[in-house]
């Protein structure tokens, strides 16, 4: 029986996901969070138990903690255990980034049911999950030279988090501090706090600079 704890902010989403895992009966759901914090606890917890999670589906996209956070903290306390993100997002924002930070594998929200259920196995089994685009992806990333000459040339956007590109897309579109602090639920301060380093990362002066350079980035991608 492969136990599986799964980790989003909607509880809709966890309900469909459970639906869909009680069509397979090697898989059981041990458990659900609604944040990072709550995840962690819940795998703590369920260590202690002797019932902890065989895998853990983990959401990118979540309030206070973003998913990506967490997942530096659970492969960080737990380093053997599973840890398949889950994603509304393109594959090409997150999905390599994910699996450099220790994912056993990415999946869009969008798979089908099967699909899902055969990426739980696989990354219970040890092995990595990734679908044909993601492999696109990893196979375009390391075929300019290896890791660091990845690293190197990585695109000044695609270096920042998950919450510093959130904040970056809201700045980028005129939003104020406050209105982004509302919208994220964070404090201005710490608002205040991830735009200095979105315009660090992103080596602009000011809002202006930062919408420019948005503009400048959506041209020279072109049509999706």
């Amino acid at each position: 029986m492969i136990r599986v704890l799964i980790c989003d902010d909607h509880l809709i989403v966890r309900e469909g996901i459970k639906q869909i895992l009680a069509e397979a009966e090697d898989l059981r759901v041990v458990g659900e969070a609604a944040n990072g914090a709550d995840a962690l606890r819940g795998v703590r917890a369920g260590r202690e138990a002797g019932q902890g999670p065989d895998v853990v589906l983990l959401d990118i996209a979540m309030p206070q903690r973003d998913g990506l956070d967490v997942l530096k903290a659970l492969k960080s306390e737990f380093p053997k255990l599973p840890v398949l993100m889950l994603s509304t997002y393109p594959d090409r924002q997150y999905a390599v980034r994910s699996l450099k930070l220790g994912a056993a594998g990415y999946l869009n929200k969008s798979a089908d049911s099967e699909q899902m259920i055969d990426a739980i196995r696989q990354v219970a089994r040890g092995q990595l999950f990734i679908t044909p685009s993601v492999a696109e992806l990893l196979a375009g990333a390391v075929g300019a030279g290896g890791r660091h000459a990845v690293d190197d040339a990585q695109p000044l956007h695609e270096r920042l988090s998950h919450r510093e590109h959130q904040v970056y897309q809201l700045l980028a579109a005129g939003r104020s501090v406050g209105e982004i602090a509302e919208q994220l639920v964070l404090s201005p301060n710490t608002v205040s706090t991830y735009r200095a380093r979105v315009l660090e990362k992103i080596g602009v002066r000011n809002d202006v600079e930062l919408a420019l350079f948005a503009v400048r980035l959506e041209q020279s991608a072109g049509p999706a």
